[in-house]
């Protein structure tokens, strides 16, 4: 049996998604042939081309006013984007003082609002600005299409309105039943071209995000109706999350198999029941249609052990594609989607496991296993022989400092020079001795949740952290020269106007003391694999439907009545960090970020 595993559009464009590289190692390892590709950069780097270009101006329509600005400088666009992709690549770094000094790009309405670029930049960043500008120029396009040529494209997610919230499949559907626009055939050739080359028997298509299914269901549709022999198999995050009480059967006019949790063994099997070695009784969590019926194999606690797990496979993955891209408003995104980084895990699950609001009885947080330090750095070192690139993202739920600790040690008793950067939690036990271990190593950046900054609420969500156990981490930390995300939540249950706005002044001094360099706010969602969405009585509120959904069961409706104006505060949080980040505003009293009017009482400073 052969494999063939598939990252369908769109993931990330600086680096691959990790699951395939995984799969392929172990399913190589078992001694089925798996090749693997992104489909997400292919379809990119075709899109960024003159061909294609003229190709889509000659076949648009500009309706607004910012779309027709671009179509008026279409020569300008169609000249400079494959020099401009090349540039992102680092396959021609010699453009960057060309793009920086503003006389090469066309300039459409993502240019429309730049910052102070000397007061970004400065006089010697010339990459980063130019990196920052070229980003605008392809943002620009994909603007463009997606108004006039596809109204599901972008960069970093195909189509992700029609799955994010998806209690029932008739709008998926209807999607996939229209005429396929020349963005979707495009998809369409680059599969066929794959299938042409490595004649597989099974399909697999990771889906980590919503931003990923409907182009993995359009190229479900397309394997079924031109090469029926091939069995296609949906699996990933975001099947593991929604579909756990599945009843919808079209889905199974676009796969043949939907598998949970982690891929490896499902695979396996599915193989072995194909070559006739098994029967469905031994497949391990995997949907299948039989007689018209949505059947569940079970089997849910086969797994393989994480130290058994091989070192994950990047064969088929050129590296030197990769584009990396300029956020330039936060340093977090701006390090996520700029960078050719190897990703990788150290350990399985989370170590705490315990978060109210966490997915914490499913099994990619449920179940926390970890390998030895050797093991992991021998690892780490397969991987840049492969990639030729020394940068590890390490997709960790959760890093426990015991792990940063042996692993530094490991990486600076073999004299490596790397650098990594991944999520942990603000411990205590991130004591200034370990912060300049770990910079020592190679880490360069942590990302960890302060969520509500109060105290009162993080008891109440079991979170295991202080305010003042995270500040003084977070200290730490910057002064080894680590940088230092947090990531916050609004919106919880029973939190009051007052919390939220102390809250915002927690944020506010520790940017002003610059012991965090980047930050962002999400609004809390109940979830029903979540300690919170369980038994929210606990939690102070209640659910305000009991009703499974047949297709998409995640997030829940919960009752609330919060007595202020939820997504005003939420956008005054947003707009108050972001002046943080850049070191603006400190004097700026609370209530001044905010839309609505904020109580005397709950002013803060």
């Amino acid at each position: 049996m052969k494999y063939l595993l598939l990252t369908p559009p769109l993931t990330q464009l600086n680096t691959p998604y990790p699951a395939t590289t995984a799969l392929k190692a172990y399913l190589d390892e078992q001694g089925l042939q798996a090749t693997q590709a992104d489909l997400g950069i292919e379809l990119v780097l075709e899109i960024y081309t003159q061909h294609f270009l003229k190709k889509i101006f000659t076949q648009s329509h500009t309706v607004s006013l910012s779309t027709q600005r671009i179509a008026l400088m279409k020569q300008d666009y169609i000249k400079c984007v494959e020099p401009v992709i090349h540039f992102l690549q680092g396959k021609d770094n010699t453009l960057a003082t060309h793009i920086a000094n503003g006389t090469l790009l066309p300039e459409g309405p993502r240019f429309d609002n730049l910052a102070d670029m000397e007061w970004a930049f400065g006089t010697s960043g010339t990459d980063d600005k130019a990196r920052y500008l070229a980003t605008l120029f392809i943002e620009d396009i994909a603007d463009y299409i997606r108004e006039n040529i596809s109204p599901y494209f972008d960069l970093i997610r195909y189509a992700e309105h029609l799955a994010q919230y998806a209690p029932e499949f008739d709008q998926i559907e209807q999607a996939l039943q229209q005429p396929s626009n020349i963005i979707d055939q495009l998809l369409l050739d680059i599969l066929e071209k794959h299938i042409n080359e490595q004649q597989p028997d099974i399909i697999g298509l990771a889906v980590p995000f919503p931003g990923c299914l409907y182009a993995a269901l359009l190229c479900g549709k397309y394997i079924k109706t031109h090469h029926p022999n091939i069995k296609v198999v949906i699996g990933g995050g975001f099947a593991n999350t929604e579909w756990r009480t599945l009843s919808e059967k079209r889905i199974f006019k676009y796969t043949d198999y939907i598998t949970l949790d982690d891929g490896e063994l499902p695979l396996l099997r599915i193989a072995q029941l194909l070559e006739n070695k098994i029967t469905t009784n031994d497949l391990v969590r995997t949907y299948y249609l039989q007689n018209d019926n949505i059947v569940y194999s079970r089997n849910d606690n086969e797994n393989i052990c994480f130290e058994h797990c091989p070192t994950p496979s990047f064969e088929g993955l050129d590296m030197t594609e990769y584009i990396s891209m300029a956020e330039m408003t936060n340093p977090m995104h701006r390090l996520w989607s700029n960078g050719k980084w190897n990703k990788m895990m150290l350990s399985h699950g989370c170590y705490w496991a315990k978060c109210a609001f966490c997915d914490t009885c499913l099994d990619y947080i449920a179940r926390y296993e970890t390998s030895t330090t050797n093991k992991a750095v021998d690892k780490m070192q397969s991987i840049m022989k492969q990639t030729g690139q020394t940068g590890f993202h390490f997709v960790d739920e959760a890093m426990s400092p015991q792990m940063l600790k042996n692993l530094s040690l490991e990486i600076i008793n073999r004299n490596i020079a790397t650098s990594f950067w991944g999520n942990i939690r603000f411990e205590k036990a991130y004591t200034p001795e370990l912060c300049y271990l770990m910079a020592e190593a190679g880490c360069i950046a942590v990302s960890g949740g302060l969520e509500v900054a109060s105290n009162r609420l993080l008891k109440l969500m079991n979170k295991g952290v202080s305010i003042e156990q995270t500040i003084a981490a977070a200290r730490n930390l910057t002064n080894a020269g680590i940088m230092v995300h947090v990531y916050l939540m609004y919106g919880f249950p029973t939190e009051t106007l007052q919390e939220t706005i102390n809250a915002l002044e927690v944020v506010r001094r520790m940017f002003e003391e610059g012991i965090v360099q980047s930050a962002f706010w999400h609004r809390y969602a109940m979830t029903v694999h979540s300690p919170s969405g369980k038994e929210p009585q606990k939690y102070g509120t209640k659910h305000t439907t009991t009703a499974t959904n047949p297709f998409c069961n995640n997030e829940i409706d919960f009752d609330y009545n919060f007595d202020y104006d939820l997504e005003a505060v939420g956008e005054g949080l947003r707009f108050a960090t972001y002046n943080y980040m850049n070191g603006l505003g400190f004097d700026r009293p609370l209530h001044k970020w905010f839309s609505i009017k904020i109580p005397k009482h709950s002013l803060g400073r």
